[in-house]
């Protein structure tokens, strides 16, 4: 980490970000690559979230078919599964500015016609499904290149903090979004959310361009590649298998996303007909798991860099499913929301910290495929989801959520037991 990236003197920032750094959980921004980094995530988080409403919506008034709702997000899935090994080894070998900047701008152009179709009343499901597939495809690209280009922005002191402001940006989107995307189709209609999206994304791309033109992870800066496309990628996942530490961090998010995360696919029985508190208890729910991620995201970003990672992941995702099992027999809804606040700060603890590991562990050459297997666990949410929802059609939505939690929970032991290296990550 080269020190002229740094501000020694806070005057040099505006004001409320010269009075962030002075912060431990904001010394990051003091690197400013990594603060052009994290104003583009700002931007391209809230973009991110507020298409989460803005399509479901779309799909739905255009056919009216709750089927349809889960297929549109179910073919955003297919891209994750196929490319993410790719994206991981594009990430590895090519600049991986060029591919954020890429990808941003590809994202407000597919927002912009999308908005453009609408508003022009040319807009047909067909349109949903394509542009839901090719933003999946962006989406595959940018991340491997964007959480990569952390570690190559801030020293190794600073890496938890940093991955730390990134899930507190994630989250605060995660709450904003669709509440903004919400009240703007309210007021007017899908298009206008599109064309906000868009602009956002534009934000978020003319930030990152301001980024350095070659960093210290860029495989520009470090010769030519000597191995193939697909040699790269199964290079990439021997290293992950063989690495203890990354291999360890890999399990444990395949587990929370197979066995524990999926319980949220039942919210709406539980929020229903087990607590009886409808829709607007549901929502409330989900802000209490919000707060309980966000709460963690600060933790993380102010002391993660002097906590025993090992412990905390294998620890926050056991947890989890045992606060899922609670959760499952409450019948009473201030419990239940005390449970998703914890539930919240278990899942970015976990989740967040296995990106610090993985990161921590990955040299730069074979970083970005690291991350994409992590980010390739995704695809699991939605066998997770499949399976909590078919199983809950035999035996009940809490015996589902319950019983599978307990599995993950197992898992954790398992792994705790069994590879005693594993607790000691730092």
């Amino acid at each position: 980490m080269d020190e002229a990236d740094s501000v020694s003197p806070s005057e040099e920032l505006a004001w409320p970000v010269a009075m962030l750094v002075r912060m431990r959980a904001f010394e990051a921004l003091r690197h400013r690559d990594y603060r052009l980094l994290w104003y583009g995530q700002i931007f391209g988080s809230m973009g991110t979230w507020m298409d989460q409403v803005t399509r479901g919506w779309l799909i739905y008034e255009l056919t009216n078919s709750a089927l349809q709702l889960g297929l549109v997000r179910g073919i955003q899935a297919i891209p994750f599964l196929l490319l993410s090994p790719i994206a991981g080894s594009a990430a590895d070998r090519y600049p991986r500015k060029f591919q954020v900047v890429s990808a941003q701008f590809a994202s407000g152009f597919l927002y912009a016609v999308t908005a453009a179709l609408v508003l022009t009343g040319l807009i047909r499901p067909w349109h949903v499904y394509v542009t839901a597939f090719l933003m999946a495809c962006v989406q595959v690209f940018l991340q491997p290149s964007r959480s990569a280009m952390i570690s190559d922005f801030v020293p190794q002191k600073t890496l938890t903090s940093a991955i730390g402001l990134n899930a507190m940006v994630f989250n605060m989107a995660r709450s904003t979004g669709p509440a903004l995307s919400g009240m703007l189709i309210s007021l007017s209609s899908t298009g206008i959310s599109y064309a906000v999206q868009a602009l956002f994304m534009i934000l978020a791309t003319v930030w990152t361009t301001q980024l350095s033109k070659v960093t210290p992870g860029d495989p520009s800066s470090h010769g030519s590649h000597e191995e193939s496309f697909g040699q790269s990628i199964i290079e990439g996942w021997k290293f992950s298998w063989r690495t203890p530490e990354v291999r360890t961090g890999i399990l444990i998010v395949i587990v929370a996303a197979l066995f524990m995360i999926p319980f949220s696919t039942l919210l709406p029985v539980f929020a229903r007909d087990l607590l009886l508190v409808g829709a607007r208890g549901q929502g409330l729910l989900l802000t209490a798991m919000g707060i309980g991620a966000l709460c963690s995201s600060i933790l993380i970003a102010s002391v993660g860099d002097r906590m025993p990672r090992g412990l905390l992941m294998l620890g926050g995702v056991a947890l989890y499913g045992v606060l899922v099992v609670i959760f499952s027999v409450s019948h009473w809804f201030p419990l239940s929301m005390g449970l998703m606040a914890i539930i919240g700060l278990c899942h970015v603890s976990s989740h967040a910290l296995v990106q610090t590991v993985i990161q921590t562990y990955s040299p730069p050459e074979f970083r970005g495929r690291a991350i994409a297997i992590f980010h390739m666990t995704q695809v699991l949410l939605l066998v997770g989801g499949m399976a909590v929802g078919a199983l809950s059609a035999m035996i009940g939505a809490p015996w589902a959520a319950s019983s599978m939690s307990i599995v993950g929970t197992l898992c954790m032991v398992a792994i705790f037991v069994m590879v005693p290296r594993a607790r000691d990550i730092r």
